[in-house]
C-alpha cells in the first residue's frame, strides 16, 4: 500500500471535510430521499434521481478521504531543513523567460490551490523541482512548452 503524502494542515481539512460529510451531507441527503419518496411514483421522480445521484457523491467522497486518510503520510515542513526541495517546501523560483520569479509551496494533491500558490507535488512544476538545490536551473516541461529556472530559495515553514 503506498502512502499519500500530506501536510499537517492538508490531513486536518481532509478529516474536517469528512466529519461535515458525515455528520450534515449524509443525513440531509438521506432526509431528501424521503422526502422525494413521499412524493409517490419514483419511476417519474426527478427529485428522487437527483438526491440519490448526490447521495451516490457524498458517499463514494467518504470513501474516498478515507482511503487517503488511512494511507497519509503526514509531513511538516517545520521539521525539514535545508537547501534541497522537498515534499512541504516554499520555493522561489526564477523564470529566464518572463523575467519574473515566482514562490510555491510544495503540498499534497488534495492541498493544491494555485491562487494560494500551493501546487501539488505531482504537478509538472513540482516535479522539476524536487530534489533540485538553491542555484540549480532545470526546465519546467509545460502544455505551453518548456520554461528554465533557475531556484533562488527553499524555505521550510
Amino acid at each position: 500500500m503506498s502512502k499519500v503524502p500530506m501536510t499537517r494542515i492538508g490531513h486536518q481539512r481532509l478529516k474536517e471535510e469528512l466529519d461535515q460529510l458525515r455528520k450534515f451531507e449524509r443525513p440531509k441527503v438521506v432526509k431528501e430521499i424521503e422526502e422525494a419518496r413521499a412524493h409517490g411514483d419514483l419511476s417519474e421522480n426527478a427529485e428522487y434521481d437527483a438526491a440519490k445521484d448526490r447521495q451516490g457523491f457524498v458517499e463514494g467522497r467518504i470513501r474516498e478521504i478515507q482511503g487517503k486518510l488511512g494511507q497519509a503520510e503526514i509531513i511538516d515542513p517545520k521539521e525539514l531543513s535545508g537547501d534541497r526541495v522537498l515534499f512541504g517546501a516554499t520555493v522561489t523560483i526564477y523564470d529566464f523567460e518572463a523575467d519574473e520569479e515566482f514562490t510555491y509551496q510544495i503540498v499534497g494533491d488534495d492541498e493544491s490551490d494555485i491562487k494560494d500558490k500551493k501546487i501539488s507535488f505531482s504537478s509538472p512544476i513540482a516535479r522539476a523541482l524536487i530534489a533540485k538545490s538553491v542555484g540549480d536551473e532545470t526546465v519546467i516541461k509545460a502544455p505551453k512548452g518548456n520554461r528554465t529556472v533557475e531556484i533562488m530559495d527553499v524555505v521550510f515553514k
